[in-house]
């Protein structure tokens, strides 16, 4: 069996685990168009900041991609997808065959049509290591720096600029940073912790002109009118699934590749996980885009075993977004916030002096989502209580208490929160 991967993150990896479970002798090649070995994309920051180097970046064993027998085509960028023939095009002009194919391209980041970015030289996205290197290589150049976007990558590239002393100032179209993760008063307090580091926030408001002559950035202006001084702008709006190159192919996409819950796409023999795909909600069974990183893994390991031919499922996507900001980590997960109110229950507790805040979303006595500030070490407990849709009553007043955890849970309760998270039929 000839299996390819086109991607070569946390997805693939989960892939090629799993395909080696079934299937040890197969031949498997990883098409990845980045120059390094698959990498911690959430250190990025830190390695910008210097507080990471380049040899933690890594996250796999040495000997991995031998140990597994894979073929490892760096600098390599599939540009065309043929499922008749079974082939992968790539920019090279080179032909690769495939038996199995599984897409984990991941995002692309999204840069709007702003007036006056085009042409500028010190504009960056920030979601890849090339992307750290970049900015981190002209810090020198760099002294003011405007992030477009205050969600999770854009809040990790001001704190790694603010590490190499840079004065940011973060816009956010949304009334808080974080908007689609977290909900306002967990947004407060990041926003706090920001502007006590130095960091400018603005909310309600958007770049509409980046100002400068030629190559040069004097400053940004925004849609009310402010202008704000700067040399550098870093756009972290968001991403887009990488599934351009799939143009032609018959693999249907929405807003990522739709797949089922054995991560196949719709035509056979074509499979997809992690970022690009759209995958199924595990409160609606709706498909929605899932960017996750543990999602990734199991989305790979489930196509991997798969793809070789075994049987194995998934559950749905659980959103899920964990960030840590000078020092204050912050977890949320499921339903944070309910379109309607009425028919959860909502616990909080806060201490916004300390960075600490803990919100519990239920419905009934089941615990649909939950947001965790400043203490965030019984995170997993929440996640499998809302994977189990576990009965909370003998234990919901202690929900909120800065000591829950499985003291407080039965055995049955224990043992069902660490089954496995992807089921085998």
């Amino acid at each position: 069996m000839n299996y390819v991967i086109i991607g070569n993150s946390v997805a693939a990896v989960g892939a090629i685990r799993g395909i080696r479970t079934i299937d040890t002798t197969g031949n498997i090649t990883v098409i990845s168009r980045e120059s390094h070995t698959a990498y911690g994309r959430p250190l990025i920051s830190y390695l910008l900041g210097g507080t990471v180097t380049e040899k933690r970046m890594a996250y796999l064993p040495e000997g991995f991609y031998e140990q597994h027998r894979v073929n490892l085509l760096l600098n390599s960028e599939a540009v065309a997808v043929d499922p008749a023939k079974k082939q992968i095009k790539l920019a090279s002009g080179d032909s690769i065959p495939f038996d199995r194919l599984l897409i984990a391209t991941g995002g692309d980041p999204f840069v709007p049509p702003i007036e006056g970015l085009a042409g500028k030289e010190q504009v960056f996205t920030f979601t890849t290591w090339d992307d750290a290197a970049k900015l981190k290589g002209l810090a020198a150049d760099i002294d003011r720096v405007v992030v477009i976007g205050g969600g999770l990558i854009g809040l990790k590239a001001a704190e790694g600029l603010h590490q190499l002393g840079k004065r940011i100032t973060i816009i956010e179209l949304a009334d808080r940073i974080l908007s689609a993760a977290f909900d306002r008063t967990a947004g407060r307090i990041v926003a706090k912790k920001m502007k006590a580091n130095g960091i400018d926030v603005i909310t309600e408001d958007t770049v509409v002109k980046v100002e400068g002559e030629g190559v040069g950035i004097t400053g940004v202006t925004l849609k009310s009118g402010d202008f704000v001084p700067c040399d550098t702008v870093v756009v972290a709006i968001g991403v887009r699934p990488a599934a351009g190159f799939l143009k032609g192919s018959k693999v249907e996409i929405n807003r990522g590749i739709v797949v089922n819950d054995a991560m196949e796409t719709s035509v056979k023999g074509i499979f997809a996980a992690g970022d690009v795909t759209e995958a199924r909600d595990f409160f609606s069974a709706s498909k929605n885009p899932m960017p996750i990183w543990p999602d990734a893994y199991i989305q790979g390991d489930i196509a991997g075993v798969t793809m070789a031919g075994g049987t194995k499922s998934y559950d749905g996507g659980l959103a899920m977004n964990s960030i840590e900001l000078f020092k204050v980590p912050t977890i949320s997960m499921g339903i944070t916030n309910p379109a309607e109110p009425k028919e959860y229950e909502i616990l909080t507790w806060l201490d916004q002096e300390s960075y600490q805040y803990r919100k519990v979303v239920l419905q009934g006595n089941i615990v649909v989502g939950a947001v965790l500030v400043g203490n965030v070490e019984r995170a997993g407990i929440f996640a499998g209580l809302i994977r189990e849709k576990v009965d909370t009553t003998q234990f919901r007043d202690k929900l909120l208490a800065p000591d829950f955890g499985f003291i407080h849970l039965t055995r049955e309760i224990r043992d069902a929160l660490f089954a496995p998270v992807g089921k085998v039929a």
